[in-house]
């Protein structure tokens, strides 16, 4: 099951907690989060979006190479979250929990 808001909460974290002088609705959900073509997030950024993370979702990262895949975009990190919740399988697709 889907969370239609979710890209919009993490929209919200990112610039809240990460300081950044932008609107949560101008951050694509595609946009690099990383380097120059992007936002621009540097290593400090990183630690703390995954506290950000860890505090607003309940979701943990547990090492550098998981952050490296689930922090590239928006829809990395929504895809990480609902893989760690167990709505969505590693191969990306939805998992009816209803059954």
């Amino acid at each position: 099951m889907s969370d239609p808001g979710l890209r919009s909460r993490i929209k919200e974290m990112l610039v809240k907690n990460l300081m950044l002088q932008v609107a949560p609705d101008q951050i694509g959900d595609n946009l690099p989060l990383f380097g120059p073509n992007g936002l621009g997030l540097d290593s400090i950024d990183a630690l703390e979006l995954v506290v950000s993370m860890e505090k607003t979702f309940g979701v943990g990262v547990p090492n550098s190479e998981v952050a490296g895949r689930a922090l590239r975009t928006v829809n990395t990190i929504h895809d990480y979250i609902l893989e760690k919740r167990g709505e969505i399988s590693q191969t990306g697709q939805t998992i009816d929990n209803s059954a």
